[in-house]
């Protein structure tokens, strides 16, 4: 059997692809920015890292409040490869990682969602498709799907401000793109180069990457033109083990299906150091080896026009375009477990792990050794066209009206919608084991003679295809506005008010067909669907004990050719309009989110005796209102389909709507003073704001398909458009020394109070008047007349000779048990979203230093930042006690040294991230200590024209995710590096 969990096509499904998806520069954000000059006042050229690192100190010490910086070495160069990658040098910011590149960032502990993203101080939409080809439900920017070669420079804002977009507690990213004005002139630059990614399971492809920029600016530099695109293949991969799914954290008294064998049964003996009754453990429900490739299209393109006709007026029109097309294919092997006839081995608690868990299946039980194949395609388009007018005024007036229409658009690019997953299997495991004393878990399998792992003893069984679909747009219209005074205490008094409407659409549907139990047989299923792969070999890079009882080998399936034997033979894809296998929308989901927001700053400089001083008060009020409608299907039915699985049977419903509507007072203060030449302390207080993800206020109630046995064991939720956004008090605190022109040390400590976080109240409940045919009179006879013990098989063969024909709905060649009006309902756990009483406090220290080593060349920056957080996850607490933690808190370094002198560049650099709590459920999800280096050098050989090599995760550092013991891991990923080389021209 399969579940969408163990997919993993999170880590696969594309993200919003925004390379330029912004539009001029804002001054609101650009005051603080400076620029980045070619020479300063003594007339040295800098160029390169050094003038890269100059420009982002300088916006750092110019800057009010705490503003962290990266700038291009270089028109169409940035200091990395991915923006993210990037982005985790700054002091305070980690990534997570996709496919071995940074797709989204945590800032002082605050993970992507609590991070807004904009683009020239405008708020872009953002889509992708998430796991197994859904809708996601975060409103967090990848960083993998944008190209660093448009991009000017990033600026990070950790300190509220009241001209800023609200939706970042931890931070506001402002990513700049370049226009023409700012560089008069002609200029450009052209940059080709392969790239080898080392991860690739079946091919050493090199792939191309093509960019360009280019600007003009005439009639006397009062009109200029910025084009820019860039062309980006990469093909990768990863092996990986996963555990969709690990049991909830039983205690040692629980006794019930999932739970180990208690005193008393036979099969207590067979377990080694069993968990006491207070102490806490997980088992596995599956284990699966996951082996996938991808191509990965990326097209990205620019154009700007400006023009100046006075210095007093500046006109901009611009147009972003961008398409993301992200190609995988999955080949899994793994095994499910019924917690029947188990053995295991355990560590000491209070939260027990598992050195092995194994079971031993009968005979004719046919357990099944699952084999899937799996692909996805999907692309996103973006679009972003706007337009901006500043005009600076008499007395000190500026006014500035800017406006932007952008949309992205997240669907699939494949007849069979966004993903598919086809299921085949062996059927007769005599054994299984999960080992996890090494660093990748060891699945072991023993079969029965007859069964034997090849592809001669394939056959299907279930599959599921799924259809999402996702937009946002977004029309924003800004005036802003401000005067500027010679009096000696106020400098500027600055004001504005933004209208946005962001409207949200996600629709998803499937087609799934649960004959788990096998269709066609072995000898029906050609064997040239299934080519064999050796899986140690392509497991290799983390360590399996060099076990020899390890599964020995996987398949590659062609998954087209299998659905459209199994169509052909079977109509799989019956369900959907015109007898194809895209499945039609069954939920479909709106959101509409208006926001006025008005604000007002004042900034003022004065001398404190002979200390030079900035303050800045500031004020934002936002309005927003919520509308939100659902279309859902409405169930009309249930067939018991699988051991543990009740089918669902729906129709199409109809739409239902809810509003909402909240307001905030966003004050902020900046308070900086200069006590002696080069030396600055800075203090700031503010209210910032994150809203509320997209899924939790989505109407209409969603049930999670398939219905599980057992009372409460099937899952129902709803969304709730009233909810209240995050919301968080700050102060920052720090002091910086800038005791050369590019190097300083600075120490700062950070403080959030955050509340409104949004939790689950959960009731167990019937929905819909559905029926639960494994609990019904059927099924009862049966049991009665087979034994407790009979298999779902055993019951499927009594009812089908004991019952009149209608008691049994056509689901595989077994068939399920239908469900009837007279058997008991069934029970879901029904979760829906409110805004809870609990409260976070997160806090912190920054450390960095940047240093240049005279006049040799060298330099290095070096940084470390400690997260601490009141809430924490108590693993030794059973799943039945609910908890409260905020994700991601943890501590993080970097480290750089690099060269930059007579033409030629080197850098080294070290980013590691402390283990961290990625999130929970009713367990946690840790990922475990992360570090990586990379590395990179050029050399101009000729004026304009250098060549350049690249080299990301050198070590081939690998990844792991452990729940609530070391020993219970859901994840462990080999690392691979990628390496690339090219040319750059500028001119």
């Amino acid at each position: 059997m399969i579940d969408s969990r163990t997919l993993r096509f999170g880590r696969l499904a594309c993200g919003a692809s925004l390379l330029a998806l912004g539009l001029s520069a804002q001054p609101v954000l650009a005051q603080d920015a400076g620029t980045v000059d070619a020479a300063d006042d003594s007339e040295i050229i800098v160029t390169g890292i050094r003038a890269s690192l100059e420009s982002a100190l300088r916006i750092k010490r110019d800057a009010q409040g705490v503003v962290d910086a990266i700038s291009a070495e270089d028109i169409g160069k940035f200091p990395d490869t991915n923006l993210a990658e990037s982005l985790q040098r700054i002091t305070g910011v980690s990534i997570d990682r996709s496919s071995g590149e940074g797709s989204t960032v945590t800032v002082r502990g605050f993970g992507p969602e609590f991070n807004l993203v904009v683009v020239n101080g405008r708020q872009m939409p953002t889509s992708s498709l998430g796991d197994g080809g859904s809708p996601p439900s975060t409103r967090s920017f990848d960083f993998a799907n944008l190209a660093s070669e448009g991009v000017a420079g990033v600026d990070v804002y950790k300190s509220g401000r009241a001209s800023l977009p609200t939706g970042g507690i931890g931070s506001v990213i402002n990513i700049k793109l370049p226009r023409p004005l700012d560089r008069p002139g002609f200029k450009g630059s052209i940059g080709v180069k392969g790239v080898y990614d080392t991860s690739q399971l079946y091919g050493t492809d090199i792939t191309p990457e093509v960019s360009g920029i280019v600007s003009q600016t005439f009639a006397d530099d009062s009109l200029g033109i910025l084009l820019a695109g860039s062309y980006q293949k990469r093909n990768g991969g990863q092996a990986q083990f996963t555990v969709g799914n690990w049991r909830p954290g039983y205690s040692g008294a629980e006794n019930n299906w999932g739970t180990l064998a208690q005193q008393g049964d036979p099969r207590y003996a067979n377990i080694e150091n069993r968990p006491g009754p207070t102490e806490v453990y997980q088992v596995p429900q599956n284990a699966a080896y996951d082996f996938y490739d991808f191509k990965r299209e990326r097209i990205n393109g620019q154009a700007v026009l400006q023009f100046r006709p006075a210095d007093t007026l500046e006109m901009t029109v611009d147009y972003i375009f961008s398409q993301n097309t992200f190609d995988s294919r999955q080949n899994s092997i793994g095994v499910w477990f019924n917690h029947n006839d188990t053995q295991s081995s355990w560590t000491d608690g209070p939260a027990a792990g598992a050195n092995f868990y194994s079971e031993r299946f009968g005979a004719n039980e046919g357990k099944d050794l699952a084999i899937t194949g799996a692909v996805a395609k999907n692309r996103n388009v973006n679009h972003s066209i706007g337009g901006n007018l500043k005009w600076d005024g008499p007395w000190g007036l500026r006014l500035e009206l800017d406006g932007h229409h952008s949309t992205a658009e997240s669907k699939p690019a494949s007849p069979y919608g966004s993903s598919i997953a086809v299921g085949t299997a062996i059927f007769g495991v005599q054994s299984q084991r999960l080992d996890n004393t090494t660093d990748m878990p060891a699945i072991s399998v023993a079969m029965y003679p007859g069964a034997e792992i090849r592809a001669s003893n394939i056959r299907p069984s279930g599959n599921a295809f799924r259809n999402a679909y996702m937009k946002d747009t977004i029309d924003e219209v800004t005036l802003r506005g401000g005067f500027d005074f010679d009096a000696d205490f106020i400098k500027s008094l600055d004001f504005g008010v933004t209208y946005s409407e962001n409207k949200v659409r996600t629709a998803f549907g499937v087609i799934q067909n649960d004959s788990w139990g096998g269709t066609l047989s072995a000898a029906d299923t050609p064997d040239s669907l299934f080519s064999e792969r050796n899986l140690p070999d392509d497991l290799a890079g983390m360590d399996f004990g060099g076990s020899t009882s390890i599964i020995p080998v996987y398949y590659q399936i062609d998954t087209a050719e299998l659905v459209t034997l199994l169509d052909s033979r079977l109509n799989i894809c019956s369900a959907a309009p015109g007898d194809t296998c895209l499945a039609p929308y069954t939920t479909d989901r709106r959101v509409r989110e208006e926001t006025v927001a008005p604000y007002i700053q004042s900034f003022h400089s004065f001398d404190l005796g002979a200390m030079k001083t900035n303050l800045r008060l500031g004020l934002r009020y936002e309005e927003t209102r919520i509308d939100s409608s659902a279309l859902a299907s409405v169930p009309t039915g249930t067939v018991w389909a699988a051991q543990n699985e009740i089918s669902l049977l729906q129709t199409p419903g109809q739409f239902t709507s809810l509003t909402g509507r909240y307001e905030n007072w966003l004050p902020a203060i900046d308070f900086d003073i200069a006590p002696m030449n080069d030396v600055k302390v800075r203090a700031s207080y503010s209210h910032t704001i994150t809203r509320p993800n997209y899924a939790v206020m989505q109407g209409g109630i969603t049930l999670a398909t398939p219905l599980r046995v057992g009372a409460g064991g099937s899952q129902a939720s709803a969304g709730n458009p009233n909810l209240l956004p995050f919301l968080s008090k700050n102060i920052d605190l720090s002091a910086e020394w800038y005791y050369d022109r590019s190097s300083y040390i600075s120490v700062g400590f950070f403080d959030k109070k955050v509340k409104n976080f949004i939790g689950s109240g959960t009731t167990q409940t019937t929905l819909f008047d559905l029926p639960d045919p494994s609990q019904g009179a059927a099924a009862n006879a049966a049991r009665t007349a087979l034994g407790s013990g009979a298999t779902f098989d055993q019951i499927i063969a009594w009812v089908r000779t004991n019952r009149p024909a209608d008691y049994v709905a056509g689901v595989g060649t077994s068939g399920g048990i239908a469900g009837r009006s007279a058997d008991p309902k069934v029970v879901f756990t029904f979760s829906q979203p409110f805004n809870s009483d609990q409260k976070a406090h997160l806090w912190g220290w920054e450390f960095a230093v940047q240093h240049s080593f005279w006049e040799t060349g060298f330099g290095a920056i070096a940084n470390y930042t400690v997260v601490q957080s009141d809430t924490k996850f108590d693993n030794t607490l059973p799943w039945t006690v609910t908890q409260f933690a905020v994700p991601g808190a943890s501590n993080s370094a970097n480290a750089v040294l690099y060269y930059d002198k007579n033409g030629l560049q080197a850098r080294v650099a070290y980013n590691w991230r402390e283990g961290f709590l990625a999130g929970y459920d009713q367990d946690p999800y840790y990922v475990q200590s992360y570090g990586q280096f990379d590395v990179s050098a050029s050399y101009e050989f000729m004026p304009g024209m250098t060549a350049f090599v690249e080299g990301i995760n050198i070590t081939n550092a690998d990844r792991k995710g452990v729940r609530r013991n070391d020993k219970a891991v859901f994840f462990a990923a080999p690392g691979y590096a990628r390496y690339a080389a090219g040319l750059r021209y500028t001119f």
